[in-house]
Order: structure tokens, then C-alpha cells, then sequence
């Protein structure tokens, strides 16, 4: 028996506000941006950077926690696994995509109200792994037409 692991750990800062949405069967979806940075000093000693920017999206109970609380620049943690995700773009060509399907989520630095986690009394830190999980014991007939207006 062989075993696998997809699992995805990510800090860094929201590059635009989450987007809260509703699938025609009414379970809440939402999806952002976030951004990743590296950096390193070349041979000549000059410092070098580069950002990778990932595609977040969560499900149900943690998509209204992520709405609320998450905004444009806050510094977070977020814990799930990657997700291919093909589908047909305007012109009729086939398009595939990598998302991270977010599964847990922590609030380290919330730039809008200048306070880190440790300035804050309250607990961001939220288990997902109950009712309100974006995991899900039955599959959503929905997934595809998650972001369709």
C-alpha cells in the first residue's frame, strides 16, 4: 500500500479582499489572493526577492469566518491542501488551475487595525475540523459553478 500526503502550509499577507460568494445549492465559497516572499543575496551580494502569488478557497463555515475577519494585507496562516481544477475559458480553451482548498486558518497580523496577533486578546485561531469545516462528507454537486455570478 502506498501513501501520499497533499498538504500546503503558507504565511503571508492577503493581496485582495476575499470574496464571499454562495453556490446555487447555498453553501458559502470564498476565494483570495495571497501572497508568498522569499529572499536571498546573489553572488554579487545584492539582496533579491521574489513573490509568489497562490489562490486560496475555503468552504462553508470557514469562507464566513475568512469574509469577516480577513481583509486586503493581513498576515495569515492558512493550512490545506492543493487542488487542480480545469475548466473552459471564454475563447473555448481548456484552462487548469492550482488552488490551495484552505482547511484551517490563522490570523497572525491585522494590518487594517494595526495590531498583531499578540496585541489582540482575542483568538483567532479557529478548528475547523467539526461541522463548520470546509471539508465535507458529501460532495458538492456545485464545486464548478463556485464563482459564477
Amino acid at each position: 500500500m502506498s501513501r501520499t500526503l497533499n498538504k500546503v502550509m503558507l504565511i503571508g499577507n492577503v493581496g485582495k479582499e476575499p470574496e464571499l460568494k454562495e453556490t446555487p445549492g447555498g453553501v458559502p465559497v470564498t476565494s483570495f489572493r495571497m501572497a508568498t516572499s522569499e529572499s536571498w543575496k546573489d553572488k554579487d551580494g545584492y539582496l533579491k526577492e521574489h513573490t509568489d502569488w497562490h489562490t486560496v478557497v475555503a468552504w462553508r463555515g470557514l469562507a464566513k469566518v475568512i469574509d469577516k475577519l480577513v481583509t486586503k494585507g493581513t498576515r495569515i496562516y492558512i493550512e490545506g491542501r492543493l487542488q487542480t481544477r480545469n475548466y473552459e475559458d471564454s475563447d473555448g480553451n481548456r484552462r487548469q488551475v492550482v488552488e490551495i482548498l484552505a482547511d484551517n486558518m490563522l490570523i497572525l497580523d491585522d494590518r487594517k487595525n494595526g495590531k498583531s496577533r499578540d496585541d489582540d486578546e482575542e483568538d483567532y485561531d479557529y478548528d475547523f475540523n467539526s461541522d463548520f469545516s470546509s471539508k465535507s462528507k458529501e460532495i458538492d454537486d456545485d464545486f464548478d459553478s463556485r464563482f459564477n455570478d
